[in-house]
């Protein structure tokens, strides 16, 4: 069991239904408009999300949940920063912002292998799992078939 180690924000966040959203880095065309529509239902839904947002298609979907009200949980792969990015401020102080942690502050960057703790911490604490796109025989791939909850895959 992978434990949050550090957080900034909200933690009652936790509590709430989330949906973990995973997408690989490499990801064909017809992924992408997927994930945006996917995004939007669910802001508009108002639905949790917990996310590590660090692929490029992740980054995206955190813009599109960001215009929303809804609860976002950020999960990191490495030790939380001392400064907050900009954009997260407002949100933070708003309460719908949590960025969670399985490292401490010692941990610097992200490697394959702080991902793989972090996605696994995002699968234990999620209620539902969705994946924008899996490339065949990747570390996600791999990460996804340790778990018997179900996984939505939008490609």
């Amino acid at each position: 069991m992978q434990e949050v180690k550090d957080k900034i924000g909200n933690i009652e966040l936790l509590k709430l239904q989330k949906t973990a959203f995973f997408c690989s880095r490499s990801i064909p065309a017809s992924a992408v408009l997927k994930c945006y529509d996917w995004a939007i239902q669910q802001r508009e839904a108002g639905n949790c999300v917990i996310s590590g947002f660090h692929s490029q298609l992740e980054k995206d979907v955190f813009h599109y949940l960001l215009k929303g009200n809804q609860a976002i949980i950020i999960a990191v792969a490495r030790g939380l920063k001392e400064k907050i990015e900009p954009d997260l401020i407002k949100p933070l102080e708003q309460g719908r912002i949590l960025l969670i942690s399985p490292f401490d502050k010692t941990v610097k960057r992200v490697t394959v292998q702080t991902a793989e703790i972090r996605n696994i911490m995002m699968i234990e604490l999620a209620d539902n799992i969705t994946v924008g796109y899996a490339s065949e025989g990747g570390k996600l791939e791999s990460i996804l078939k340790t778990t018997e909850k179900e996984i939505i895959r939008l490609v």
